[in-house]
């Protein structure tokens, strides 16, 4: 596929790599909460439902090793670079490796803290506990891996993002389903096995990286030297990268403050917020093949200084996007009741889940120009707006929550609904100035 064609078959061929991969994410997520919710004990259930916002929370604080390694790389290839792009590939694994590793020693201080913020009861808390520490084990292997899709999805080679995904998400599911149904570990099981897959996936992904790069290409990482950790470029890395930081720490505010919403009426509004979450998430990850298409077009085109193909890149991704979400809304709402009777066999859970079903339903109708506009703006690299934007929309998202808490669960539900309202609005503000700001040049022969 050539960088200088962009039309609907080349955005779609370029997406549905990312959306398949992505799917296989959810699926996981899907995948763990049948293997514990089809044994019946909701309080195991609501245990990873904590568990998995904790280390959501704690990991993807670091989200910019996969965001601002997409953008950066992206604006390399297109503006011609390709030693900056070999560079960029060792300071994500690099850095990825280094922030793990710091993480796994610091968890001996995060786990109290963390389960003193979101403290759910004894049982509900040993379960998430057991979950948690697992999961700390494959910190240094996930977040390399982070930088490694970022890369992939930067360059476009989103076939070899997804053999990686693919990868790692069947060996996540199999060691899952081997810890819990055979050897009886429960919810730290379910870490294990995700740490496990982490693990493999980073040799995996190393392995096709090189592949990529093609022959030569140790040889010609040795001789860029001191290149490789050029002062400047590690400026800007870290300046990009510590306002998606703050974007991501806010973005995983709002979730955490939905679940201990959630864990605040109690066990069984917890699992079943969990239970819907899952068709959220498979939303939200499929939806994103046309968000890192879009990150990655747009950066190329901000390589290139070529705002024609800015905004082309811009109109494609988002026709596409609106598309899918609407495909997505009407899915949940007519096969959301058999979905949650598969995923859950306690009555209660099933009851509750299915109360709010169409509040869930249109969260990938309502949330698609916000995950659109990331995209964009993370392409582009512009932190500083991607920041300002999740801070106020997390705030809103809050002072929404508090006034909708009379309403109960579906309060809970429509209160995000509006979280993804107030990100697109702050988004789509700074939108006129970003295509103001890419020059007008010729395009590359």
């Amino acid at each position: 596929m050539s960088d200088l064609v962009l039309t609907r078959r080349s955005i779609f061929d370029q997406a549905w790599p990312i959306m398949l991969g992505q799917a296989t994410v959810p699926l996981v997520g899907i995948a763990d909460t049948v293997v514990i919710g089809r044994t019946g004990d909701a309080a195991a259930l609501a245990g990873v439902a904590l568990g998995t916002t904790i280390i959501n929370f704690v990991f993807w604080t670091f989200g910019f090793l996969r965001m601002g390694m997409t953008g950066m790389t992206a604006q390399a290839k297109g503006a011609g670079d390709e030693a900056e792009v070999r560079a960029m590939l060792v300071r994500g694994l690099l850095l990825g490796t280094l922030i793990g590793v710091l993480l796994f020693a610091l968890q001996i201080a995060i786990i109290p803290a963390a389960f003193a913020v979101l403290a759910g009861g004894e049982a509900l808390d040993a379960a998430a506990r057991g979950y948690v520490s697992a999961r700390f084990f494959g910190a240094p292997a996930g977040l390399a891996v982070y930088a490694l899709v970022g890369w992939f999805l930067g360059l476009g080679r989103t076939r070899a993002a997804l053999v990686l995904q693919v990868a790692m998400n069947c060996i996540n599911i199999v060691a899952d389903i081997a810890f819990v149904w055979h050897f009886g570990m429960g919810a730290a099981g379910v870490g294990y096995g995700t740490a496990i897959a982490e693990w493999s996936a980073l040799v995996i992904g190393s392995g096709i990286a090189l592949s990529v790069l093609g022959p030569g290409a140790l040889s010609a990482i040795r001789a860029q030297g001191r290149a490789l950790i050029d002062r400047e470029a590690l400026r800007r890395l870290f300046a990009v990268n510590a306002d998606i930081m703050i974007r991501t720490i806010a973005l995983l505010a709002t979730f955490a403050w939905f679940a201990n919403a959630g864990a605040r009426l109690g066990t069984v509004p917890l699992a079943a917020n969990h239970v819907l979450m899952q068709f959220v998430s498979v939303s939200a990850f499929v939806l994103d093949g046309f968000a890192f298409t879009a990150e990655s077009r747009i950066g190329i085109a901000i390589g290139k200084r070529s705002r024609p193909d800015f905004l082309r890149a811009f109109r494609l991704t988002g026709e596409f996007t609106a598309i899918a979400g609407l495909c997505f809304a009407l899915g949940i709402w007519l096969a959301g009741p058999s979905l949650i009777a598969v995923i859950t066999d306690n009555a209660q859970v099933r009851a509750a889940a299915g109360a709010l079903l169409v509040w869930t339903a249109l969260v990938p109708l309502i949330g698609a120009p916000a995950w659109l506009f990331d995209g964009i703006f993370i392409g582009a690299t512009r932190g500083r707006a991607l920041r300002n934007a999740a801070l106020a929309a997390t705030a809103l998202y809050i002072g929404t929550d508090l006034l909708m808490r009379p309403w109960g669960a579906t309060g809970v539900w429509i209160a995000l609904l509006a979280s993804y309202v107030w990100r697109a609005l702050a988004l789509g503000a700074y939108l006129p100035g970003l295509t103001r700001s890419i020059a007008e040049s010729p395009r590359r022969a």
